[in-house]
C-alpha cells in the first residue's frame, strides 16, 4: 500500500480541503478508493452533499428518478443538513431505502432511525416513496416485503458511514461477506451498543437492542455508488484499520475498497492516524 501524492504536502498546499486516493495492491488485484479529508466535519458535510447532488440530479436525467440508500447516526447530522438545503433536486422523482434499524423500537422512540429519517429526510425535503424497516414488527416479514423492493433495480447511490468498530450498517465484527440477502437480522456487539449510549441516543447500555434489520453487506456493495461519511476523532482507529489493515470480516468497512465507486470523506480528526 502506498499513497500515490504526500498526504503531508497536500496538507500544506490546501487548508480548507485534502483530497487524494489510496491505492492497495492485493490478491484481487489494485483497488482505489477515493478519499476526501476536509478540516472539519461542516466542511465534509457540504462536499459530500455536492458530490450526493450531482449523482441524483445524473441519476434523474438518465432514468427519471434516484434510488438512494439513507445512513443515520451523528455522522450523517451536517451531510443530511446540506443535503436537504439544496434547492434544485426533485425529491418526488426519489426513492429512499432504509439502511438499518433496531428490532423492538417503535417510531417515537429517540432512538428510532425512521424516526431520525422522518425528522431528517423525509419531511424536510417531502420525498413521498420511501421504504422504512418497521423494528417493532416481525422482523422476518419486514425483510421479505422491504427487501423485495429494494431488489427491483439497483440503487443508484448509497449514503453510509463507518462504526467505532468498523462496522457497515448493524454488520458488526465478524460481518457475513457472503449472504446475498437484502437484509437480514444481526445481533449487536458491546462496541456497538456503547457508540449509541456515548452518542446520547440511550441513557444506559441496557437500554440499547442486542438485535436489529440491517442491509447486508453485499446488498451496500450493489450499489452504483457509495458515498461514505466518517467524521470525528473516536473513527480514527476504524479508519485506519478499514484503510491500511487486511480486507476482512473482521473489519466489515474494509469491504469498501472492493467496490469501483466509493468517495470515503474524513475530516483531520477521524484521518490522523493514516500513515503519511
Amino acid at each position: 500500500m502506498r499513497w500515490r501524492i504526500p498526504l503531508g504536502a497536500l496538507f500544506l498546499r490546501f487548508p480548507a480541503i485534502r483530497r487524494f486516493v489510496l491505492h492497495h495492491a492485493g490478491s484481487q488485484g489494485r483497488l482505489r478508493l477515493n478519499i476526501k479529508v476536509y478540516r472539519d466535519k461542516k466542511l465534509l458535510g457540504r462536499a459530500a452533499a455536492e458530490q450526493a447532488g450531482i449523482s441524483l440530479r445524473r441519476a434523474i436525467s438518465d432514468w427519471g428518478s434516484a434510488r438512494i440508500i439513507a445512513a443515520t447516526g451523528d455522522s450523517q447530522f451536517e451531510f443530511l443538513e446540506a443535503l436537504t438545503n439544496k434547492e434544485d433536486l426533485d425529491w418526488r422523482r426519489v426513492e429512499m431505502f432504509h439502511l438499518d434499524e433496531y428490532i423492538g423500537l417503535n417510531a417515537e422512540h429517540p432512538a428510532s432511525f425512521r424516526k431520525y429519517l422522518q425528522e431528517r429526510l423525509i419531511r424536510v425535503t417531502g420525498i413521498t416513496n420511501y421504504h422504512l424497516l418497521e423494528g417493532d414488527k416481525d422482523p422476518e416479514e419486514v425483510i421479505l416485503r422491504v427487501g423485495k423492493e429494494l431488489l427491483a433495480a439497483p440503487a443508484d447511490v448509497a449514503f453510509v458511514g463507518i462504526g467505532e468498530n468498523g462496522h457497515l450498517a448493524f454488520n458488526d465484527p465478524p460481518a457475513d461477506f457472503q449472504t446475498e440477502a437484502p437484509y437480514l437480522v444481526v445481533e449487536l456487539d458491546e462496541t456497538c451498543r456503547r457508540q449509541q449510549v456515548n452518542e446520547g441516543w440511550f441513557a444506559d447500555i441496557a437500554e440499547v437492542p442486542r438485535r436489529a434489520i440491517s442491509m447486508s453487506i453485499r446488498q451496500i456493495l450493489r450499489a452504483k455508488e457509495i458515498i461514505a461519511c466518517v467524521p470525528d476523532a473516536r473513527k480514527s482507529q476504524a479508519v485506519k484499520a478499514c484503510l491500511e489493515g487486511e480486507i476482512s470480516p473482521l473489519v466489515p468497512g474494509s469491504i469498501l475498497r472492493q467496490h469501483a465507486n466509493v468517495t470515503l470523506y474524513l475530516d483531520l480528526d477521524s484521518a490522523a492516524l493514516l500513515s503519511k
